[in-house]
């Protein structure tokens, strides 16, 4: 099958590269070197992409709380999606070089705007060099839409929900992150190691097999089994809110649609002193 509701092959997006209804956006980002992303799309992208910068794009200003990508104010970014093409009328293709981390990012927050016509390429920007497909260093001209967000409740909790979802009983927590971080041994990022009390790690990088591209539906159901006991809505963290979205991808793609994300993360609960903090497993 050539694409899913949330993913979509090479060869499929390379037969739709110049169809206007599809809007191709490189979410190419480095954690460790903000310019990279930008300077990678520089150099050579999909033919027609329009590149979206998770600092500058996909993220709000940093405060003391909220974590380090806080979500963009909502009617700034729907001005920001529409001038590259994007509105009700359109697909969106989102893609990356880091196992679909970042595109998961923009595809999570079209849905919360109520745009579910938008995919992530399957194995990225790796899988498109692989098959061969062409790549230009061409920067599109876009027409600019109007979009109209129709925000979705319930998709999302804050710190204060969170901690009043964590006293109630079947409350299921997933921490995406790495096992070493989860357990506390390192922490390159936030001035806090460790997770949240009460949270299992399920790392999104588990999500993809060897290539990159994400595993068959059996695996990921299989993967995320342990999630569907009881009627509670399982809640996903990651260090800010990004790599969580790409386990809300697998877990969409697997059947378990209703899960949340904690927009926060990891580095909004360090932020606050009174917090508690798990290490170990």
């Amino acid at each position: 099958m050539d694409h899913s509701r949330n993913l979509v092959t090479p060869a499929w997006l390379a037969a739709h590269v110049a169809d206007p209804a599809v809007v191709i956006i490189d979410c190419r980002f480095d954690l460790t070197n903000p310019r990279a992303g930008r300077e990678a799309y520089d150099h050579a992208h999909i033919p027609g992409a329009v590149h979206l910068d998770l600092e500058r794009d996909l993220s709000g200003p940093k405060a003391p709380h909220g974590g380090r990508h806080p979500l963009p104010e909502m009617s700034r970014f729907a001005e920001k999606i529409g001038s590259v093409g994007i509105d009700e009328r359109v697909d969106v293709v989102a893609y990356d070089a880091q196992n679909g981390s970042f595109a998961a990012r923009l595809w999570w927050m079209l849905r919360y705007l109520g745009h579910d016509r938008v995919q992530v390429l399957n194995g990225g920007w790796q899988a498109w060099q692989r098959g061969g497909f062409p790549t230009t260093a061409d920067v599109p001209t876009t027409m600019s839409r109007r979009f109209v967000p129709k925000l979705r409740s319930g998709v999302l909790v804050d710190i204060d929900d969170l901690r009043a979802r964590l006293k109630r009983p079947g409350t299921r927590l997933v921490d995406s992150r790495t096992p070493e971080r989860y357990r506390g041994d390192v922490e390159p990022l936030d001035p806090v190691a460790g997770h949240i009390p009460g949270a299992v790690n399920l790392p999104w990088t588990d999500n993809q097999d060897e290539t990159g591209a994400m595993k068959p539906v059996e695996d990921l159901r299989r993967r995320f089994a342990g999630l569907r006991e009881g009627d509670a809505q399982p809640i996903v963290y990651c260090g800010s809110g990004v790599t969580a979205c790409a386990n809300l991808l697998a877990m969409e793609e697997a059947g378990l649609a209703d899960a949340v994300l904690y927009v926060g993360g990891w580095s909004d609960w360090c932020s606050y002193p009174d917090n508690p903090v798990a290490t170990r497993d």
